[in-house]
């Protein structure tokens, strides 16, 4: 990325982490919230900390880029939308940590095991709490269009948007535990999953509401935006799967092998599965699914796969559905401004080759 693209993206970011503590600041005033409940504050606090921890803002970014696509002047309704998607977003991550019973998000305690602590003698009590959480952290991605900066037709446009994008991640959610039921996979299973849980809500969606913010039809380009979020979103999930295992822990800043050890079937354990046999196979499945599995045993199920030409080969798959992406995106030129169709030609590529 060129120094006035990052540029940009850091003005993004800090824009919208300011916005967005300004929202948090003022939601509680802005909910019915009855006098007597202790827990619905907490639920907001909750859902503050999480939001405001970190993350990379990749959605916010998309969203600005798309409305660039049209135009470079200011446009309203961008910042409800970039509140929208990062909602969504909060949504997806606290149900997820309750599906995979996951302890930490962004450098801190995951909403489900706030909950736990909070509730140490009643699990069904933290469990409920947590999918409440969930919830209404969709509901206030649906809201915050509702009241956005924008004609009647466009906030219309925007919640049909993002109504799409909630269901389909919810039903990427279930085929993603549903695929941690097959013994292989394979390629048109994890596409399926890729797509529905990722590319739909943080690549599609975020452009569609640019592109609605500035006055764009994104419907009458929806198959081609489809298939840049498609292969886009293939190629940054192969890539976190890849750098569960062969990723620099340092770099990262957590361990690797947590896919193996939680039994999911990734891109990165349905390619070795596909690979090895013997003693070898016998390593990988012995690991399968252990929690316990110590650091040595993922150490040498990662040189094993680097032995095995299995990282190397999901090094190129990522690369070569990055490229593809930036294929489709380099057709839009006749239609949209140059410097922002370049960003989505870039995008795929520069993402899969940054440090983490």
């Amino acid at each position: 990325m060129s120094e006035q693209v990052l540029g940009r993206v850091a003005g993004y970011e800090r824009h919208f982490n300011a916005l967005f503590e300004e929202y948090f600041d003022t939601l509680g005033a802005a909910l019915d919230v009855p006098a007597f409940s202790r827990f619905t504050p907490d639920c907001l606090g909750l859902l503050r900390d999480i939001s405001l921890r970190g993350g990379k803002r990749l959605r916010v970014v998309l969203v600005n880029e798309a409305a660039r696509l049209v135009t470079d002047a200011p446009v309203e309704g961008l910042d409800a939308a970039a509140l929208s998607v990062e909602l969504l977003h909060i949504s997806g991550l606290i149900h997820d940590d309750l599906i995979d019973d996951g302890p930490v998000r962004r450098g801190g305690p995951s909403t489900y095991y706030a909950y736990r602590e909070a509730f140490p003698d009643r699990p069904r009590t933290a469990v409920g709490l947590t999918v409440l959480a969930g919830d209404l952290a969709l509901a206030l991605s649906l809201r915050v269009l509702l009241a956005a900066n924008a004609p009647t037709a466009v906030r219309q446009a925007m919640v049909e948007v993002q109504t799409r994008a909630a269901a389909d991640t919810f039903m990427g959610q279930i085929m993603d535990v549903e695929r941690d039921f097959m013994p292989a996979p394979g390629a048109d299973v994890l596409h399926s999953v890729a797509d529905y849980k990722a590319a739909r809500y943080s690549i599609l969606a975020p452009i569609q509401l640019g592109l609605l913010a500035a006055g764009e039809q994104p419907g009458r380009f929806e198959k081609e935006l489809r298939e840049y979020a498609r292969l886009a979103g293939i190629s940054e999930t192969m890539r976190d799967d890849y750098l569960d295992l062969f990723g620099d822990p340092d770099r990262l800043g957590k361990a690797t092998g947590t896919d193996i050890r939680d039994g999911k079937r990734s891109y990165t354990v349905d390619a070795l599965l596909a690979t090895v046999d013997g003693a070898e196979r016998r390593t990988v499945e012995a690991a399968f699914g252990d929690a316990t599995c110590p650091a040595e045993t993922i150490a040498a199920i990662r040189e094993i796969g680097e032995g095995r030409g299995v990282a190397d080969r999901l090094r190129d798959d990522m690369r070569r559905y990055a490229r593809m992406a930036s294929a489709v995106a380099s057709e839009w030129r006749p239609r949209w401004r140059e410097d922002a169709v370049a960003f989505f030609e870039l995008l795929p590529v520069w993402s899969v080759e940054r440090d983490k």
